[in-house]
């Protein structure tokens, strides 16, 4: 089975009598559908409902959870957690010297030998299980890994927009269960929740494709010279987008060519998706 190894996460352990109650008040995730064995995203949010951190969150024990994100961003994500802590009974902390491993195929665990593999949920048409027990057995295949989230139209922070600058529908937490419609409030909930009722999301994960390979990841999408994107991870001649998609609509509508610098590409909502073009395109324009 593919597998690799990610040097660049961390582990945040918050534990307790009050750590769910704690975590169900803030975060997007509703942790009423975790269930043991899985790895569900979620963020934190600012108050105005953008994505200040992202993270996969998992089960530990009876009063224990794991949330797993960036390495470079978990210093501030435990100074913002123990901000919220108050007088909750939640203890929280950085693991440190972590090995994360992924795996991907038709086995729904990282390792068959390992019992204590998650499966990560933001996957629907191929498992993929992380583990974060045992030692380093080499960096496996990271491109493959990449590779494999670009199809699946899997976007994270770093690579497919900036921490601040997104809200959960655009990153695909509203499809991916990161974000629980039916939970109580949590920091930013007000913000989302229009969104969703209203459907006034327009930017959205997009899966990219080119006859030719694509430019570096950040390169603008445009249409006739006008920006609808931006471009996330790349990959020889697919990557993934974060796009207008009535702006998109409009251009396929138009038979307008969208370009990647200098690249013509093909635009297209992953599959296992259920969000859809706007129907009229112009109307959303105007929104």
């Amino acid at each position: 089975m593919p597998f690799a190894q990610l040097n660049d996460r961390a582990l945040i352990s918050v534990s307790g009598p009050d750590a769910e109650h704690l975590l169900q008040n803030i975060l997007t995730t509703d942790l009423d559908t975790l269930g043991p064995g899985q790895a569900k995203p979620g963020a934190l949010l600012a108050p105005q409902g953008k994505i200040l951190f992202d993270f996969l969150i998992s089960r530990v024990g009876d009063n224990g959870f794991r949330l797993e994100c960036r390495a470079d961003i978990a210093d501030d994500f435990v100074r913002r957690l123990m901000l919220y802590r108050l007088r909750a009974k939640a203890d929280i902390a950085k693991q440190d010297q972590v090995v994360v491993t992924v795996a991907w195929g038709d086995d729904s665990t990282a390792s068959s030998s390992d019992s204590t593999a998650l499966a990560d949920t933001r996957f629907r048409d191929v498992a993929v299980g992380r583990a974060y027990a045992g030692g380093a057995k080499g960096g496996g295949d990271p491109d493959g890994w990449k590779a494999v989230r670009i199809a699946n139209g899997v976007a994270e922070s770093g690579s497919d927009y900036q921490l601040g600058d997104a809200f959960p529908h655009d990153v695909l937490l509203d499809e991916t269960g990161g974000v629980g419609f039916k939970k109580g409030c949590y920091i930013g909930q007000e913000v989302v929740s229009r969104m969703q009722h209203r459907g006034t999301a327009r930017r959205r994960v997009l899966i990219v494709s080119a006859e030719s390979t694509l430019p570096a990841s950040g390169t603008e999408l445009t249409v006739a010279g006008r920006p609808v994107g931006a471009l996330g991870s790349v990959d020889g001649k697919i990557g993934l987008a974060i796009a207008r998609i009535d702006r998109i609509k409009a251009a396929l509508d138009a038979g307008e060519a969208i370009m990647a610098g200098d690249v013509p590409v093909t635009l297209a909502i992953p599959a296992w998706a259920k969000f859809s073009f706007p129907q009229d395109a112009a109307t959303a324009e105007e929104a």
